[in-house]
């Protein structure tokens, strides 16, 4: 039996794979999640789960060492998405050491307790590591630039896994994920938190102002559905351990053009104005991938169009309004 463990099954992306793994595999799913974590993303998952069917939970912190190896001997996986972080570089500005420990010592207490097994294991890097890229697009060996402590801990979290493929013998494989969003991103993100604003402007919550920060960065957008196919295939299309690859989408276009775009989806009207809590003190601004190399070897494409990904986003929280969920702005 295929057994698929998921770190951070709660959290965005990890709960579109899940969802993902449910309809296109016959694989059990184990999900691992903090025992405080909101089960909000899951929720489609829970009758599953309450049924003992193929999806389960199991409950620990990176932060935890025990938790973590009891966690992954419950779960015995065949197969391990390591997608768990402190995954909001402007929250790693006035948390570095949380960020750090989460992300890269965390990386290595779950590599450290599948030691012995030999899952195929994925773990999710960032395309932050290459930060304030000099040159675009960004290839698999252009140098390391990280513009956050976010970013830094991607590093370490990229570079140990790597250490772990070579030194250990061990079937790991990196992602570098440029930009990729839909329903359920979180709102620390420049294009959640526009289509956040908006929904709660049609709502009458919010005066009619979407408040922005650097709206000039460059960014290539990708649907996070066509995200966890594509991690899918990562580890079930000829995998080879200690192999790394950028992946992303096929829009590039600026951060206001997102705006400009979600903007012409409302009928309402509605003005900019920039916020400087928004900003960060330094931005990663040109983030435009080349994936020439995960194409040529997984045959993977983008499928969802940027337009679609945007549409299902604004859909999304425009029931988080109506079902009267608590929003901050």
């Amino acid at each position: 039996m295929t057994r698929a463990l998921i770190s951070g099954i709660s959290g965005f992306v990890g709960s579109h794979l899940a969802e993902y793994l449910l309809a296109k595999t016959d694989w059990e799913i184990i999900g691992m999640c903090r025992w405080r974590s909101p089960l909000d993303n899951i929720q489609p998952l829970i009758p599953e789960i309450n049924k003992g069917g193929r999806v389960r939970l199991v409950y620990a912190d990176l932060r935890d060492g025990i938790a973590v190896r009891e966690a992954v001997k419950q779960a015995n996986p065949t197969h391990v998405f390591h997608l768990a972080a402190q995954s909001y570089p402007k929250t790693s500005f006035t948390s570095p050491l949380d960020t750090l420990d989460t992300n890269v010592q965390g990386t290595v207490r779950l590599l450290g307790a599948l030691r012995t097994s030999d899952a195929e294991i994925h773990v999710c890097s960032s395309s932050e590591v290459y930060g304030r890229a000099k040159t675009i697009p960004i290839a698999e060996d252009a140098p390391f630039h990280p513009a956050s402590p976010y970013a830094v801990s991607k590093v370490g979290a990229d570079l140990m896994a790597r250490h772990y493929a070579e030194a250990y013998g061990m079937r790991i494989q990196v992602t570098r994920m440029f930009t990729h969003t839909g329903p359920r991103r979180g709102d620390v993100f420049a294009e959640s938190s526009f289509a956040k604003q908006i929904a709660m402007i049609e709502a009458g919550l919010i005066p009619p102002v979407v408040k922005v920060g650097n709206l000039k960065s460059l960014r290539t957008i990708a649907d996070v559905r066509d995200a966890v196919r594509a991690y899918h295939m990562l580890l079930t299309v000829n995998p080879q351990p200690g192999a790394y690859y950028n992946i992303g989408g096929s829009h590039t276009c600026t951060v206001g053009d997102i705006l400009n775009t979600l903007l012409s989806m409302s009928a309402v009207k509605i003005g900019i104005e920039v916020d400087p809590g928004r900003l960060r003190p330094v931005d990663a601004d040109l983030q435009v991938p080349d994936c020439t190399k995960f194409k040529n070897h997984t045959g993977w494409r983008p499928m969802i169009p940027f337009e679609q990904t945007m549409a299902d986003l604004l859909a999304y929280w425009r029931d988080q309004v109506k079902r009267g969920a608590p929003l901050q702005r």
